[in-house]
């Protein structure tokens, strides 16, 4: 398996070390020459979704990731790559790759300071996971063929659609490697 993390912004270093940690060969994505090398999948990080849609409309890698999600190949997004996925952004009407069919509030939980940390259930896990929000976005709604796989506080904070998986929270900001696994499982999934 071979994973691809995209490496414009954010927190794409502590992705590659948790796929490290679990034996999985990954690759960086900055320019549209990496993007066409194999791959399995795709994690776009947490970090800064309007600098990272810039970014990935400056460099084209904007449609061709966009064609890839939809012809099926997976892709995990972490708080600014929720948002990156989501269909709807409330209150902007930015396009982006907007592949999963969900509506998404931005900033939700307000600046820096309105940052937490909790242990949560999340789907598919057997044990409570650490879940790190920071400047996080929640899901304020899903759509068709959208599974809810978390919430906190009433918030839908993780989510999947076929072989789409966001959480609002930062799993890659801790140890354990639940999350990715559970990820890492849904690559390996017959279609």
């Amino acid at each position: 398996m071979r994973i691809a993390v995209l490496a414009l912004q954010g927190a794409f270093i502590e992705h590659e070390k948790m796929l490290t940690q679990l034996g999985v060969e990954c690759f960086e994505v900055r320019e549209r020459e990496d993007w066409c090398q194999p791959k399995d999948a795709l994690i776009i990080p947490g970090g800064e979704s309007t600098t990272m849609l810039k970014l990935l409309t400056e460099l084209q890698l904007l449609e061709p990731i966009r064609d890839s999600i939809e012809k099926g190949l997976p892709v995990f997004g972490t708080c600014a790559g929720l948002i990156l996925l989501a269909r709807k952004v409330e209150g902007d009407d930015v396009q982006r790759i907007s592949t999963m069919n969900i509506t998404v509030c931005r900033n939700a939980y307000g600046r820096q300071m309105g940052s937490f940390f909790i242990d949560g259930k999340i789907e598919g896990v057997a044990h409570p996971v650490p879940m790190t929000f920071i400047r996080a976005p929640y899901i304020a709604s899903v759509g068709n063929g959208v599974e809810v796989l978390a919430e906190v506080s009433g918030r839908i904070v993780a989510a999947r659609q076929d072989k789409q998986l966001v959480t609002a929270f930062h799993p890659e900001l801790n140890n354990d490697t639940s999350i990715h696994e559970l990820f890492l499982n849904m690559v390996g999934e017959k279609s």
